[in-house]
């Protein structure tokens, strides 16, 4: 239910869905749009705000063990930007962020996230090759449409997470979120 919800969302955000196109068109592995970008526009479509653009970045995540270079999200990211006149686009390899994080190896962009610091943030969404949306959310949707920030059960960074969402602000933006601090 709460997918099919999503994906109608998604499809009437025109600037996502020509986002996820152009995405799509890399043919990168386990590739998805996720984070601030599809947790930002839905809390702005329940809290009754119209098109707003509250995400500081595009988030592109894929899996490729074959090549965990940084060079190459950087040269991604230089020819999204290029490509589309906007410098908003951030592209990750997962196969090399549990360095970054100190975790375990991921082995698939779905556990990657699921080490992502809260549940709403952890979904990624994405154009298969026939044009359908695929969603990627290892903790389901209910906290995102439930406007609850939790932390992740695999993010044990407790300090980090309350950090993060004080920095960012975001009961300020969106004021019926409820924030778990555990």
């Amino acid at each position: 239910m709460l997918e099919e919800r999503l994906k109608e969302y998604i499809r009437q955000h025109k600037p996502l869905m020509a986002d996820l196109g152009i995405v799509r068109d890399l043919a990168l592995p386990q590739c998805y749009i996720a984070a601030g970008y599809i947790r930002n526009y839905v809390w702005d479509i329940l809290h009754g705000l119209d098109g707003t653009d509250r995400h500081t970045d595009i988030d592109v995540v894929y899996f490729d063990p074959d090549d965990v270079s940084e060079e190459r999200d950087a040269a991604l990211e230089q020819h999204l930007r290029t490509s589309t006149a906007n410098p908003k686009w951030s592209v990750k390899n997962q196969a090399r962020m549990h360095a970054k994080n100190g975790d375990e190896p991921y082995h698939s962009t779905h556990a990657a996230l699921t080490h992502w610091p809260e549940t709403a943030t952890a979904v990624g969404a994405r154009l298969n090759v026939a044009g359908e949306l695929e969603l990627c959310c290892p903790y389901g949707l209910d906290d995102l449409f439930a406007l609850r920030v939790r932390r992740s059960p695999n993010f044990d960074k407790r300090g980090y997470y309350l950090e993060r969402v004080r920095k960012k602000q975001w009961k300020d933006q969106w004021p019926r979120l409820s924030i778990i601090e555990d």
